[in-house]
């Protein structure tokens, strides 16, 4: 039933969005000393939803199952050849804890909703 809804299908393509780049940027802390190793990122959720509540199929499907098209992120690379940043990485994980906190709030906040509407708490 809850799988049918685009609110909680967005809740949960935002929570597998959240996932996938907490991963990406695990992978580049990990990698903060590897020579030639470059900071690797994935679209905003926001340019994979489009803004306009429409989901393109393709896009939905992937952050359904957790895979994002990853790309070389911007920044400055060092003389070893590695562009990884701990402190933007630390950012970047900040606002990947929020976006997983949103996704979790709006499943919240809609199952309270549908619940209230059968008369349950």
């Amino acid at each position: 039933m809850f799988e049918s809804l685009k609110l909680t299908a967005m809740a949960q393509a935002m929570a597998a969005h959240a996932g996938s780049r907490m991963g990406l940027i695990a992978r580049n802390v990990a990698n903060a000393d590897t020579p030639g190793y470059r900071a690797l990122d994935i679209p905003s959720f926001s340019e994979i939803y489009k803004g306009g509540g429409a989901f393109d199929a393709g896009s939905l499907a992937d952050m359904k199952a957790g895979k994002a098209l990853p790309f070389i992120a911007p920044g400055d690379v060092e003389p070893n050849g590695n562009s990884v940043s701990v402190e933007v990485e630390m950012v970047k994980a900040a606002e990947a804890r929020q976006e997983q906190e949103m996704a979790l709030a709006i499943y919240r906040s809609a199952s309270g909703i549908i619940r209230a509407s059968l008369g349950r708490t």
